[in-house]
């Protein structure tokens, strides 16, 4: 690969070559007119669906998962953890072993960096455990970890776990002797409780601000507990639908830039007409504005049809981040929290050759993509 356009986290003009890996990264002495914007591929640590395909199903084909990666490179993202929620055990182990084999067999299957086990160990309680079904959770277990794993071909990276259990920061320190990113969420857990499972070894906060109660006391309280902690990053749905402009500028200034990190927990409606459609045995619905709810109840929401590049803007728009801040949110900081190598440090030599061209509208803060590289190979071409 070879393309040339503004870097904007280092501000200048640049050329990139690459195959596999980037090569070189030179300024330009005299840049050409007319450059567009580069960055590295986005990178989304949540993505349970997209394009009409549940990644959480067993029987979600090979030629759908390719599809649905075909539309995920148009928004720029070039690895993801596709995500599994809660569900019985086959039917969560037949996913995971779906995911691996797409991962295994399919021509762009290593975009599916690792996979994101999201419950069936969290909060059982309404509110917290958000749309996850009720009958299908329980307490944390590493013998089913090891059963997920097995089924993953070793490729789970991140698991998100509800500190409240008493199994939590044995089940923790599991996860993390074993290479895995330890993450907190849908939880209804004290103060101790969460710092058990920090000192354990957890390190995120999943979708901090969701997956929680509608009412909560003003203080102390589990939100105020992870925005407190240093020791934990953030991951944020910024689709001005999960969280509000007050309280994404809060989580900003808390986490600093640095530790708090964009996903999209996008589902398998994205990029699809609004209507009724299941994820697993949940019955939701897609509504013409962008929101997704359990069928019947549009005060509970059931994950997002958010895409990265629109996300970007987003940050920009609600948090009044330049595009330089935007960009390390969806590249770096997801790489480094989700301990993904070879994609830490932005736009240098020695790093995966993933890259993005895109144009930038500075009146209404939004990016368009109009090319990708995976591994220096153009996915996907305006």
């Amino acid at each position: 690969m070879k393309c040339s356009g503004i870097d904007p986290i280092r501000a200048a003009a640049v050329e990139v070559t690459g195959d596999g890996i980037l090569q070189s990264v030179e300024e330009f002495v005299r840049p050409p007119e007319g450059l567009n914007y580069l960055t590295p591929g986005f990178v989304d640590l949540q993505v349970n669906g997209f394009a009409g395909v549940d990644y959480c199903s067993p029987t979600a084909s090979m030629e759908e998962i390719d599809r649905s990666l075909d539309r995920i490179f148009s928004t720029g993202t070039t690895r993801l953890f596709p995500t599994v929620i809660t569900g019985g055990r086959e039917d969560m182990l037949g996913a995971i072993r779906n995911l691996a084999k797409a991962r295994r067999t399919l021509k762009h299957g290593r975009a599916l960096e690792g996979f994101h086990i999201e419950g069936p160990h969290i909060s059982p309680h309404e509110g917290p455990r958000g749309a996850h079904p009720v009958g299908q959770v329980r307490p944390p277990d590493t013998g089913e970890f090891e059963r997920w794993q097995d089924a993953a071909e070793g490729h789970i990276r991140l698991v998100t776990v509800s500190p409240e259990w008493p199994e939590a920061p044995r089940y923790v320190e599991h996860l993390v002797s074993h290479g895995v990113v330890a993450s907190i969420g849908h939880l209804d857990a004290t103060h101790e409780q969460i710092d058990a499972a920090v000192r354990a070894g957890a390190t995120i906060s999943t979708h901090l601000g969701n997956g929680s109660h509608g009412l909560l006391k003003r203080h102390p309280n589990y939100l105020w507990d992870q925005l407190a902690d240093d020791r934990l990053a953030a991951t944020l749905i910024v689709d001005g639908i999960h969280l509000d402009a007050s309280f994404l500028k809060v989580a900003l200034r808390s986490k600093g830039l640095e530790r708090a990190v964009l996903i999209t927990d996008a589902v398998m409606p994205t990029l699809c007409p609004p209507g009724p459609y299941m994820l697993g045995e949940v019955e939701v619905e897609l509504h013409p504005e962008g929101k997704v709810t359990l069928r019947g109840d549009v005060n509970r929401l059931a994950g997002s049809v958010l895409r990265m590049d629109v996300g970007v803007g987003n940050l920009m728009r609600l948090c009044g981040l330049s595009l330089a801040e935007a960009l390390t949110l969806a590249t770096r900081n997801p790489a480094r929290v989700g301990r993904i190598p070879l994609r830490q440090r932005g736009l240098q030599p020695g790093e995966r050759a993933d890259v993005v061209e895109f144009t930038f509208d500075k009146a209404a803060k939004s990016i368009t993509v109009l090319r990708t590289w995976l591994d220096g190979e153009l996915v996907y071409s305006a």
